[in-house]
């Protein structure tokens, strides 16, 4: 498969789930492939998954500060990039009553405030033309219990991906989302539930999905493949839903 031989690809978070995945199938279809992650540890283990075929950065998707760093890290290594995947995430979920603010800024940090200023440190290596695909969630469009900071979040990130399309067109730089639906990946252990909490949430989850199944990280990482490759060239501003149903029936 060749749908993006001699593209330069940057996934952040992407040490398990839909980011290792879409890693693998970058790799597949030719491209050149960076991933970043909090966890040195993960980013070796997700290195050794892709055969140390992919360049493991280390950076914190939740520190603004840092993304300039890890723009001018990866200059340093490469020519310039084709493809962005903004996949890192806080996917916490908490009652309203449960949240303090601390928490509220981490998951802020991570989810938004990081992710527009790795885009802004990498703008001058972004090439002519490149894709930038921002992951979303079908949180953002439905009353999800639990996930409001969260579906906020998501929902800010479906708004940059119109108003820098409209910025950035003229750059060459194409802006789509990506909103998985629920997907079976070890995010589900992160959500900040344990016990009957997790297992509420977790049927609270699978009743909304029609086809009556989770998600799984391949059918996210196909759908990511297409937005960063040629053959999406006429698709910009727009939201890919890859969710089963829930937001459509």
């Amino acid at each position: 498969m060749t749908r993006l031989t001699d593209k330069y690809a940057l996934i952040t978070g992407g040490s398990s789930g839909i980011g290792l995945e879409t890693a693998r199938q970058f790799l597949a279809e030719g491209a050149t492939v960076a991933i970043t992650g909090r966890d040195t540890d993960a980013l070796r283990r997700a290195r050794e998954a892709l055969d140390g075929r992919v360049l493991c950065l280390q950076s914190d998707a939740g520190d603004p500060s840092a993304q300039g760093t890890l723009a001018q890290r990866l200059a340093s290594l490469w020519p310039r990039l084709d493809v962005l995947l903004v996949n890192a995430a806080d996917v916490t979920h908490r009652p309203l009553e449960q949240w303090d603010e601390a928490g509220w800024d981490r998951l802020m940090s991570t989810n938004l405030k990081g992710p527009f200023f790795l885009i802004q440190a990498l703008l001058p290596l972004l090439h002519n033309p490149s894709s930038v695909i921002l992951c979303g969630s079908v949180s953002a469009h439905i009353g999800l219990p639990q996930s409001s900071p969260y579906a906020a979040s998501k929902a800010a990130l479906l708004s940059l991906t119109r108003t820098l399309s409209g910025e950035m067109l003229g750059r060459g730089i194409r802006f789509n989302s990506l909103s998985p639906g629920p997907t079976r990946t070890p995010a589900l252990e992160k959500l900040g539930l344990s016990g009957a909490a997790y297992d509420t949430l977790l049927a609270d989850i699978m009743k909304l999905v029609p086809l009556g199944r989770l998600g799984t990280p391949l059918e996210l990482a196909k759908a990511a493949v297409y937005l960063a490759s040629d053959e999406s060239g006429f698709t910009v501003g727009s939201e890919l839903i890859v969710d089963g149903g829930v937001t459509g029936l």
